[in-house]
């Protein structure tokens, strides 16, 4: 594998044995980077896989709400590495319920966690980061672009961490240091596995439609983080990169296309009816 990371020294947030923040880790790992890895609940396997590979790396309890925390553990990375040149703000938590059941408190953990501590997180290690070689890669998520019911206060915080990066893309940029945000639709993770239980028909034809190249995996997500924080996409900030979803509308084209249905070519929009109630919005024909 290409060591694109050789020398490079990586944070990364929210790390854990079999979600996203393990797979970033080691794929990082395995290009050469010497990992500051900062975790809530302590990821012992991970650990045990990239100690028995050799792979350098620190590990630092962190809860991104506490500011006491935050700066503690970014403090101990710069003891340790001296700077940093990548930070991976992948630390998050899930909630799912309609606006009117989720509690002020259900929202403001949810902000507190994604968005706020987020915040705390690249303000703590802005002054480390290295000029001209520095990277901020924020995990969003496609409800953060698209919306979805049942998860406001998850997309809002997705939505905010993409308004972030942008911000701090342009402030960033004199210092040659950039700001991405990776979007991943449903991924193969303990936090969707619960939902699998209650997935209907319906729903799995739902998810079909909007994932064309199917659910993606931790793996799948570690590779465009890798991409997108490596010299490679030395061009590359300010934007967020979709993975997994197409916001295309699905309209059964191969049954349009088929020969015997193009044969009737004088098929108008206005050929179908409007609601009786509705004649003021008619339809007018598109030739």
């Amino acid at each position: 594998m290409d060591r694109r990371f050789a020398g490079q020294i990586v944070v990364i947030t929210g790390v854990n044995d079999r979600g996203i923040g393990g797979a970033i880790a080691e794929r990082l790992a395995n290009e050469g980077a010497s990992l500051a890895l900062l975790w809530k609940d302590c990821p012992k396997r991970l650990f045990k896989r990239l100690t028995k590979q050799s792979h350098p790396f620190i590990e630092i309890e962190c809860d991104v709400t506490q500011q006491a925390s935050v700066k503690n553990a970014i403090s101990g990375v710069v003891s340790h590495y001296g700077h940093i040149n990548t930070l991976i703000n992948n630390a998050g938590v899930e909630h799912s319920a309609n606006l009117e059941e989720t509690s002020d408190d259900d929202w403001q953990q949810v902000i507190d966690v994604n968005l706020t501590g987020s915040m705390r997180v690249i303000r703590e290690v802005l002054p480390h980061l290295v000029d001209g070689d520095g990277a901020i890669i924020n995990l969003a998520s496609v409800l953060g672009i698209a919306g979805c019911g049942g998860f406001p206060a998850y997309s809002a915080t997705k939505a905010g961490i993409i308004g972030l990066s942008q911000s701090i893309a342009m402030e960033l940029a004199p210092r040659g240091i950039r700001s991405v945000c990776v979007a991943p639709a449903l991924v193969h993770t303990p936090m969707t596995h619960k939902y699998v239980k209650e997935m209907t028909s319906e729903s799995e034809e739902q998810i079909k439609q909007s994932h064309p190249l199917g659910v993606g995996t931790p793996q799948d997500v570690a590779a465009a983080v890798a991409f997108v924080a490596s010299p490679e996409a030395r061009w590359i900030t300010g934007v967020t990169l979709p993975l997994g979803w197409s916001s295309a509308f699905p309209l059964p084209m191969q049954q349009f296309s088929q020969p015997e249905n193009q044969a009737n070519s004088s098929f108008r929009i206005s050929e179908w009816q409007a609601p009786a109630d509705s004649s003021a919005n008619e339809l007018k024909e598109v030739s």
